[in-house]
């Protein structure tokens, strides 16, 4: 499988570009999955649903499976967080893998910025970020997109994978 990550300061747009790079690029017919990287705790399950009492319960894994989707929970129970490669490996094989965060991860990525943040590019210090998409002019050698021009940034992306333009 390809990845891909989108990277960048809190509130810089990343979420936006992600959700529309799925759209943009599944809409050329490839299949996309997605990985969000989260630093604080965080629980996709609800207290007083049957699969959140399992997990308290001390289950170590609770499946969650519906006629329209199912979902696989696993409590770590105080190990530590898995590379995202072992995360990956858990994927079912599709084109393209987007990432959300993992700004020191070893993969490709597009820096997402908006000025109003005023945080500085990290793509200076990290050679992982290939290009960048903002919302205003960024002093960089990089390949720069506006962040609002999703099939320029999906044609970037798909072109240095060489999964081409589709």
């Amino acid at each position: 499988m390809r990845v891909y990550g989108v990277t960048g300061s809190k509130n810089c747009g990343k979420t936006g570009l992600m959700e529309r790079l799925v759209t943009e690029i599944a809409a050329r017919g490839l299949t996309v999955s997605t990985v969000k990287h989260a630093h604080h705790s965080t629980d996709v399950d609800q207290p007083g649903t049957d699969s959140f009492r399992h997990r308290a319960a001390g289950a170590r894994q609770v499946m969650l499976a519906s006629p329209n989707r199912w979902a696989l929970m696993t409590e770590l129970r105080g190990e530590a967080e898995p590379p995202l490669e072992a995360l990956l490996a858990q994927l079912a094989p599709v084109d393209l893998v987007l990432i959300e965060g993992y700004k020191t991860g070893p993969h490709p990525k597009i820096e997402a910025h908006r000025a109003e943040t005023g945080k500085a590019l990290l793509a200076g210090d990290n050679p992982t970020i290939k290009a960048v998409a903002a919302d205003s002019a960024v002093d960089t050698t990089l390949p720069r997109f506006d962040l609002n021009n999703t099939r320029a940034v999906a044609d970037f992306i798909l072109e240095d994978l060489a999964l081409g333009p589709a």
